[in-house]
């Protein structure tokens, strides 16, 4: 058997490095939400609320359940949450 090394888990579980960098994208600003909601220490149903999404899938949020959310709603619960985003590229070694 032959053995594989990757960079890390979004490559090994991708079949194509677009799709890779999409998940990468995504775990990373999942990964920021979280850690904004957190921070504001509201039960989840305020949270929920002023995220404008339901209990429910503010769990899955807070579970980190990836592939629930797509980039375009990450990036609008970002917005909701009084982030500021970024996109950096770089040149691909």
């Amino acid at each position: 058997m032959e053995t594989q090394t990757f960079d890390d888990v979004f490559d090994a579980l991708s079949d194509t490095p677009a799709e890779a960098a999409n998940m990468k994208a995504r775990a990373d600003l999942l990964a920021v939400l979280v850690d904004q909601v957190k921070s504001w220490g509201l039960p989840q149903e305020a949270a929920a609320a002023r995220l404008g999404i339901t209990r429910p899938r503010l769990n899955d949020l807070l579970r980190g359940k990836l592939g629930k959310f797509s980039l375009d709603a990450l990036v609008n619960l970002a917005t909701a949450a009084g982030l500021t985003l970024e996109i950096r590229a770089g040149v691909a070694a």
